[in-house]
């Protein structure tokens, strides 16, 4: 039947309201609404049909969701797969993605909104400060039940010494910080720990590098907790040449003055980097 179509949905951190319109729509919409409850906070559920099928996937294997696409390609029915955060960050998606088109189903997948992002606006912090971090590092601590590929090393991402997301991590907070420290973000770096972001249970607190280990191991967490690394946490007093008066683009005009004090400072920068970069050795408030 050509109806039949399986939509993976970021269900983003947790809090059903931050769904996308489109990932409410189709949740409403599915006849079939698979979901996993130690990954998807229930609320999400609430966007479902009174009718729909629930299927809780969190102890199936992908075999054991497989009949569910069978069942759906032979009858035509819409499914909606959700995922937390967003399906293209640790989402065994692509495994799911080749079965259904195996079985010649529609696929489409909806963005979600990731954690890191969602810590990041609780704590209220951008997360690329001009002149101080312009890269987010988006990774997870090698040795877990999936081999990294080589090359993936956390040290060897924190070299870069910009803002790094430390997913699933947790359950091993020393080996985390002690390969942090190794890669060269020195110990007052400030950090974020969230755990379950955007739940009613959230807790989410800050501290610096060298404490990491021992804040993770106080408030015993082990799972659902997301790292927040690097100096633009905590970094103040500068700003995008964007928004600059004297910066002009195809809508604004450059103010002269501002327009050669901007001059000014770009030449006073050294090559490769900026001048006077910021940097803070207090720990995050």
């Amino acid at each position: 039947m050509t109806n039949a179509k399986v939509w993976f949905v970021g269900a983003g951190p947790g809090a059903a309201d931050l769904l996308t319109l489109r990932a409410a729509r189709v949740i409403a919409e599915a006849d079939v609404v698979i979901w996993a409850a130690s990954l998807v906070h229930a609320d999400v559920l609430a966007h479902a049909r009174p009718d729909a099928e629930i299927v809780d996937s969190s102890q199936l294997p992908i075999e054991g969701v497989l009949p569910l696409y069978r069942r759906a390609a032979a009858e035509g029915l819409t499914v909606a797969r959700i995922h937390s955060g967003d399906p293209a960050l640790w989402g065994a998606v692509q495994e799911q993605l080749d079965l259904c088109r195996a079985l010649d189903l529609a696929v489409e997948i909806v963005p979600g909104v990731s954690s890191f992002t969602a810590v990041a606006a609780i704590v209220g912090r951008e997360l690329t400060i001009p002149e101080v971090a312009q890269s987010v590092i988006l990774t997870r601590l090698e040795g877990g039940r999936t081999p990294m590929p080589p090359g993936e090393r956390v040290r060897e991402f924190a070299r870069h010494g910009t803002t790094m997301a430390l997913f699933l991590s947790a359950a091993r907070s020393g080996q985390a910080q002690a390969e942090l420290l190794a890669g060269g973000y020195p110990a007052h770096t400030p950090v974020v720990v969230a755990y379950q972001a955007t739940w009613p249970d959230e807790l989410v607190v800050r501290c610096t590098l060298g404490k990491l280990e021992a804040t993770v191991k106080e408030h015993k967490l082990w799972k659902h907790t997301l790292f927040l690394v690097g100096p633009a946490l905590a970094a103040t007093g500068t700003r995008s040449h964007l928004y600059h008066p004297g910066h002009f683009h195809t809508f604004r005009r450059a103010e002269p003055a501002a327009r050669a004090e901007l001059r000014r400072s770009r030449a006073g920068a050294p090559a490769g980097g900026t001048a006077d970069r910021p940097t803070s050795s207090e720990p995050p408030r």
